[in-house]
C-alpha cells in the first residue's frame, strides 16, 4: 500500500477571488478526504498573483478546521524567510488545535524574486544557514526547548512530523543525515529526482524520528472522464507555466483548445515538463501511467496535484486520480 496525497496551490483563477480560492481549497480538502486521500498540503508562495496561499500556516488551519480525520500540512515552508522559534510556535499552535494531524515540510528555496527577499527581511546568506535553521526548530519541539534556553510556547513538546523538501540534491543528503522523511518536488523539477532518491536512500542514517528512509514524490495529474477534455484542461497548467517561466507569473487562466496555444504541440509537451510526473488523460490512463511510475522508482508515497481552473471540474480530477489508483493495486 502506498498511501496518496494531495498538494494544493490555492490558484486563484483569471476570473475569481483570493477568497474564492481559499473556499475552493476547502471544498477541495473535504472532497480529499471523503475519498480517502492521506494528506493534504499547501505550499508558500510570495507576491505570486495566481497563488493564495503565501500565509501558509494560516491555510493549514483554515483547512484543518473543515476535515477532520486527513492530515494537513505545509509542503512546505520556505524556513529561511523566517525565524524557526515563529515556525515552532505557528505549528505548535496548529498541532494543539489540531492534534496528530499536523505534518511540518521545510524548503530553503525562497518561494519568491530577489525584490520580494528583500521585502522578507531575507538576506542572501539565509539559504546557507537552513541546516542549522531545521536543527534549531526541531529543537523547539523537544519537551525542554532549545539548546539557546528558548522554550517555544506553543511548541515544546509537540509531536510535528519534519520534512525535508527539495529539488535538488542538497536537500536529499540534508534528509538523509538528520533521518528525516524526504519529498522530492518531481511535478515540477523532475530532472534530479532519480539521482536525489538515489542519495537519499544510499546516505540515510536512521534516527529517533525516523528507523529507515521514507521518500514522497509529486505529480501533476489532470484527469477526465476523456482524453480531449483531458488535454483541453490541461492548457490552463501549460499558460500558467509559460507565464511563469517568461517573469510574467499571473492568474491561472481558463482552458482554452489545444490547438489555439500561442506555440507547437513540441513545446506543450515541454510545458508538461516530463510525461512521467504529469499524467493527462483518462482514469485508465492515469491508473497505467501510475503504475508505471511507481514500478520504476517505489516511493513510499505520492503526492499529486491538479492544476485545473474550473473547481468541479478539479474536483472530478481528484476522484478520477483515486479511482485510478485503486485501479493500479496502489491502496
Amino acid at each position: 500500500m502506498i498511501p496518496l496525497s494531495v498538494l494544493d496551490l490555492s490558484f486563484i483563477r483569471d476570473d475569481g477571488t483570493v477568497r474564492e480560492a481559499l473556499l475552493e481549497s476547502r471544498d477541495q480538502a473535504l472532497h480529499a478526504e471523503a475519498l480517502g486521500y492521506h494528506r493534504y498540503w499547501v505550499a508558500e508562495h510570495h507576491a505570486m498573483p495566481g497563488i493564495a496561499s503565501a500565509a501558509t500556516s494560516v491555510v493549514i488551519g483554515h483547512l484543518a478546521a473543515a476535515t477532520q480525520r486527513m492530515r494537513v500540512g505545509a509542503g512546505g515552508i520556505m524556513l529561511p524567510n523566517h525565524a524557526p522559534l515563529v515556525i515552532a510556535e505557528q505549528f505548535g499552535t496548529l498541532e494543539a488545535l489540531f492534534p496528530g494531524r499536523i505534518d511540518l515540510g521545510l524548503g530553503r528555496a525562497p518561494g519568491s524574486d530577489q525584490r520580494t527577499m528583500r521585502a522578507l527581511r531575507r538576506h542572501g546568506d539565509h539559504a546557507e544557514r537552513f541546516p542549522d535553521d531545521v536543527q534549531e526548530l526541531m529543537a523547539y519541539f523537544t519537551p525542554y526547548g532549545a539548546p539557546n534556553g528558548v522554550v517555544a510556547t506553543p511548541g515544546a513538546g509537540a509531536d510535528i512530523p519534519v520534512w525535508l523538501l527539495g529539488s535538488s540534491l542538497f536537500s536529499a543528503q540534508l534528509a538523509a543525515a538528520l533521518g528525516l522523511p524526504f519529498a522530492f518536488a518531481s511535478h515540477f523539477a523532475p530532472q534530479m529526482m532519480e539521482q536525489a532518491i538515489d542519495l537519499y536512500r544510499t546516505s540515510f542514517r536512521p534516527s529517533a524520528h525516523l528507523a529507515a528512509p521514507h521518500v514522497m514524490l509529486a505529480m501533476n495529474v489532470i484527469a477526465a472522464d476523456t482524453a480531449e477534455e483531458a488535454d483541453y484542461l490541461a492548457t490552463s497548467r501549460r499558460l500558467f507555466v509559460a507565464a511563469l517561466r517568461q517573469g510574467r507569473p499571473g492568474r491561472v487562466l481558463p482552458p482554452i483548445l489545444p490547438e489555439d496555444l500561442p506555440w507547437s504541440r513540441e513545446i506543450s509537451q515541454q510545458l508538461d515538463t516530463v510525461q512521467a510526473t504529469s499524467l493527462i488523460g483518462t482514469r485508465e490512463q492515469v491508473a497505467e501511467g501510475m503504475a508505471a511510475f511507481a514500478a520504476r522508482h517505489a516511493p513510499d508515497e505520492l503526492m499529486i496535484s491538479a492544476p485545473i481552473y474550473a473547481p468541479e471540474a478539479r474536483l472530478r480530477a481528484l476522484t478520477l486520480a483515486r479511482e485510478a489508483w485503486h485501479m493500479a493495486g496502489l491502496d
